[in-house]
């Protein structure tokens, strides 16, 4: 009787320790983090492990580059404008950059300057700030950029297109086979060259606005226009100035004469011929 009981109880042992030892080997699995399963349809939708998210849990999205024109106006006021705009002119040297023009005067003994620069894109934030510390009060200043990506993609993509057209007319070139032919393929590509190089002289200033950024420069002065003396009252001056007024009546008065008697006679003439033709009108007898 023991050893029926015996051999049931054994069994149920065997299947208690196996059932334990695949629980704690399925719990002891690591499980994969939520969302890092993709599913690629080229492999019947089986699910692959991805890697986990960027560092600090922030996903970055770069932004694509564009091709920006910059410019930028300052308009400043200054105790010597010549002075600042020397200034400047370093300031654009030393930034790699270049002057464009410049423009110096004087009015009512206020000087004022107009400065224009180009400096590298890269640098561009650098040299208005550094033109905004010079000696003076930033009166304005604005920045303006202008996207011109899509110009050049155009540019490029039209350039690309018309050399490839220039290595057809090659061949057809060389592969012609009467003067004629020659001619025509000859004709053609110089008109698709031409094209090409207005293209290509429009993308390169293009890109070099793009390289180069220009600033534009106004100084005008701060001091306040210095009043000339008070002109002395001189009776001598007034005495000459009347009698100059005077000789000149009396000189148009003469000339009024002469003309009168050069030319007086004329009318004269024609009120006797006018005179001479009335009496000799009532002269004649009625019929």
């Amino acid at each position: 009787m023991r050893r029926r009981l015996t051999v049931p109880l054994l069994a149920l042992v065997v299947l208690l320790s196996a059932a334990c030892a695949g629980t704690t080997s399925s719990t002891s699995a690591p499980m994969p983090p939520a969302g890092a399963f993709a599913v690629d349809a080229s492999k019947g939708n089986i699910p692959t492990l991805q890697n986990s998210a960027p560092a600090e849990g922030v996903a970055s999205l770069a932004a694509p580059d564009r091709d920006l024109i910059v410019t930028a106006n300052v308009a400043m006021r200054s105790d010597d404008p010549w002075k600042t705009a020397d200034s400047a002119k370093d300031i654009a040297r030393r930034f790699g950059g270049s002057v464009l023009g410049l423009s110096e005067s004087i009015n009512n003994d206020r000087r004022s300057a107009s400065l224009i620069v180009r400096v590298p894109a890269d640098r561009f934030d650098d040299a208005v700030a550094a033109l905004k510390q010079l000696d003076g009060e930033v009166i304005s200043s604005s920045v303006d950029a202008k996207d011109v990506t899509d110009q050049l993609v155009d540019l490029d993509a039209r350039l690309t297109a018309l050399r490839a057209e220039e290595s057809r007319y090659l061949q057809l070139f060389a592969s012609a086979k009467t003067v004629d032919e020659m001619l025509k393929v000859q004709v053609a590509l110089s008109q698709l060259r031409q094209q090409i190089e207005q293209l290509a002289a429009q993308q390169k200033t293009t890109k070099d606005r793009v390289a180069y950024s220009t600033i534009t420069l106004s100084v005008a002065s701060t001091a306040e226009p210095v009043p000339g003396p008070l002109a002395r009252w001189d009776p001598s001056r007034t005495f000459a100035t009347a009698i100059a007024a005077f000789a000149s009546v009396l000189r148009f008065v003469a000339d009024l004469a002469i003309w009168m008697l050069v030319f007086a006679w004329i009318p004269l003439l024609v009120l006797a011929s006018v005179f001479v033709a009335t009496r000799a009108r009532r002269r004649v007898p009625a019929a």
